[in-house]
């Protein structure tokens, strides 16, 4: 509210009266009476303007909640109006007709706004359509799925090829299928071969297929995008090849591209005669990816890897040359490579010097990657529990007790469960 200044003329201003007249009660008295009535005269005044900036203020309060009533209303009528019906078009006729078919599912000839440009139209576009003519009103975006969406590696994993031990030669290969295309394309061109399409990574769980995938995303700068295979099963007819085609428009859009495509054995399971109705889905699912990975549309600039932990449950098509057309083992670690891992996993921890890893390295046979990890994390919680300042030997060695007996018992558990 604004300020109200005094007037300081006025205020505190007293008539003076001629010194003839000052032994005058009648003059006395005028004199006061007229003090009085500039003072009031003043206070009306202060309360006058008082009053108007309390009326400016009062009208553009008016004017602010006179604009909020116009949005609302203008809100509400916008969600008042009458839903629009989204339609695929069909073909392109002539004098501003179309071919569309309706989310519903029957055809229609209907016309078209003069708002939208017929060269905006083509074959498969989603249009919206006015629900009482199904005139059509506009032209929809394409649109993804938001799994699709969210594919996308934005920040590369903080995995690098020197954090993984005892894969050198699969380290090897992989690079070379997968990076050399997209870096050296000229060296398959001089020597008059083409690059291969896909590269599998098979072996038992643990051993580090999706970690060599991480430390692809992290070498590499073309767009990474990674899937798990169960996310493209989906529960109604249709959406799961959708969703395969849209991963491949994707990744052709933004190509050069890597796809990865984890525990592919979940979607790409052998197809058998007797199936349920969710089979079948899951197996238009998968003849979809194998039209997507070698199909008549050229793949472009893409670059296709899986991981599998079941390589023998895999379809027979898959496995043919020219959809994977290198097939990578990551077995399990042997007594070196077991060695090297355990190497790498302690070499931020604080040791002593009695740690022998060659002992280490033969007592942990059979162990896989990720359980020589959780050795040395148990070790490492077993020097907190006794408040030491390092890892010792014995804390490696109780560790390894630990996470083998808790692998022997879970093995006994599944083998005896049906029995």
């Amino acid at each position: 509210m604004t300020e109200i200044s005094e007037d300081k003329s006025a205020k505190g201003s007293s008539i003076k009266v001629p010194p003839e007249l000052e032994n005058d009660d009648f003059s006395r008295y005028m004199a006061d009476r007229m003090s009085q009535l500039e003072e009031r005269n003043h206070l009306l005044r202060e309360q006058n303007h008082k009053i108007e900036a309390e009326k400016r203020y009062a009208e553009s309060q008016k004017l602010k909640f006179e604009r909020e009533l116009r949005q609302l209303k203008s809100e509400l009528e916008r969600l008042k109006t009458s839903p629009l019906i989204v339609g695929t078009v069909m073909d392109v006729l002539e004098n501003g007709k179309l071919i569309v078919r309706s989310s519903t599912g029957p055809q229609f000839v209907v016309g078209l706004s003069k708002f939208i440009r017929e060269s905006e139209l083509e074959a498969g576009i989603q249009v919206a359509m006015n629900q009482q003519t199904l005139a059509v009103i506009g032209v929809l975006p394409a649109s993804r799925s938001h799994l699709i969406r969210g594919v996308e590696v934005i920040e590369s994993p903080e995995v690098e090829y020197s954090q993984i031990g005892g894969l050198d030669d699969q380290i090897r290969e992989l690079r070379e299928a997968v990076e050399l295309p997209l870096t050296k394309p000229e060296a398959f061109e001089k020597i008059g071969i083409d690059p291969p399409n896909g590269v599998l990574l098979y072996g038992p769980p643990g051993t580090g297929k999706t970690m060599l995938a991480k430390a692809v995303a992290h070498h590499t700068s073309t767009n990474f995008l990674r899937v798990v295979g169960s996310e493209l099963v989906q529960k109604y007819i249709g959406e799961g090849s959708r969703m395969v085609r849209e991963l491949f428009k994707l990744a052709k859009d933004k190509s050069p591209s890597i796809i990865f495509i984890d525990e592919l054995d979940s979607i790409a399971a052998k197809r058998y005669d007797g199936a349920t109705a969710g089979d079948r889905e899951v197996q238009r699912t998968l003849m979809q990816l194998l039209a997507e990975m070698d199909g008549f549309n050229p793949r472009g600039d893409v670059r296709l890897l899986a991981a599998t932990n079941r390589l023998d449950i895999l379809d027979a098509a898959m496995l043919r040359p020219g959809r994977f057309d290198r097939f990578i083992e990551v077995p399990m670690p042997n007594e070196s490579a077991r060695m090297n891992i355990l190497k790498i996993h302690t070499r931020n921890m604080a040791l002593s010097q009695d740690i022998d890893f060659v002992k280490l390295a033969k007592i942990t046979e059979g162990s896989s990657g990720s359980e020589l990890k959780a050795i040395a994390t148990e070790a490492g919680m077993f020097a907190i529990r006794n408040s030491e300042e390092c890892v010792t030997n014995a804390h490696l060695h109780s560790a390894v007790a630990k996470v083998l007996t808790h692998k022997e018992r879970s093995v006994n558990v599944s083998e005896t469960m049906f029995v």
